[in-house]
């Protein structure tokens, strides 16, 4: 049932557990009407189901970083591109991006109304939509929009609720989410510690960190600093979310075509039912 992942990243999600791990096509300006009643309601259950499933599974199959099959058809091929949305700047900051903290850049009402229909916490959200934004000056050829990285958000960590943890108002999610060793037991891994232990605690074995679940050797490689406080912290949600999204951007290039979305998953993670799963979610998010 289990199978090995990528090395640059882990999740939470049903059936793998913890282990070791960014616009301008499709830039939009304006937001969305808002989904439905019965839609939004759609999203919060999915989520919460999500959130119950994968507790049990990570208690059942003692946290190993593989992945369970979905189903037989989700692991024939990657699904298309998602639209990317990205939302319109704070009028303030409109063309400068890069000299404020990412989770500044949304407007107020935009983040108010989706974190409404998506339940997604505000304070999370705004660091998708920043990072979204940021990266529309960093990486013009890429596209991605904030739905993508709410997308692996969901999967990844339940947007760093999962195990009780939550984001503060300054981003950092506590308490930290720590994956299990990747000891190269079966269906994990098997990453030697690169760290020292300084992110993940652990001085003998790699561990996947934060709400977006990187390890340790990917973060140094590609940490940002989201809220530009000096520093890099893969348990704040600015870092993490902008870090995440340059990766799948670098990864990726033009993550609008199906070739780019297949490439950008496919290094976050290798599994095609993770891929269909991030898909969903940012189809939805996204509508």
């Amino acid at each position: 049932m289990l199978e090995v992942l990528s090395e640059h990243t882990g999740s939470v999600r049903p059936g793998r557990n913890l282990g070791g791990r960014t616009a301008s096509a499709g830039v939009e300006r304006r937001c969305r009407p808002a989904v439905p009643e019965h839609r939004r309601r759609v999203i919060t259950a999915r989520v919460r189901t999500w959130a119950v499933v994968a507790a049990a599974v990570l208690l059942l199959t003692g946290c190993g970083t593989g992945g369970g099959t979905w189903s037989p058809a989700r692991e024939l091929s990657y699904p298309p591109a998602p639209r990317q949305p990205v939302p319109a700047p704070a009028a303030e900051h409109a063309g400068d991006t890069g000299s404020v903290p990412i989770a500044d850049l949304a407007q107020r009402g935009w983040l108010r109304d989706v974190s409404r229909r998506t339940e997604i916490p505000v304070r999370v959200l705004a660091a998708y939509a920043g990072a979204s934004l940021r990266l529309a000056e960093l990486e013009p050829g890429c596209g991605i929009g904030w739905n993508t990285l709410a997308g692996v958000g969901a999967v990844e960590s339940v947007h760093g609720s999962y195990g009780g943890a939550r984001a503060g108002t300054d981003g950092t999610v506590s308490p930290p989410i720590v994956g299990i060793p990747l000891d190269g037991s079966e269906g994990v891994a098997e990453i030697v510690d690169t760290d020292g232990g300084e992110l993940d605690g652990d001085a003998e074995w790699d561990r996947a960190v934060g709400p977006m679940q990187f390890i340790p050797a990917t973060w140094e490689s590609w940490a940002q600093d989201g809220n530009l406080d000096g520093r890099a912290d893969p348990h704040q949600i600015d870092d993490a979310a902008l870090t995440a999204g340059l990766y799948l951007c670098r990864s990726g290039g033009d993550v609008t075509t199906d070739d780019g979305w297949e490439a950008a998953l496919a290094t976050y993670n290798r599994s095609v039912s993770y891929a269909h799963e991030v898909t969903d979610f940012a189809e939805t998010y996204g509508a």
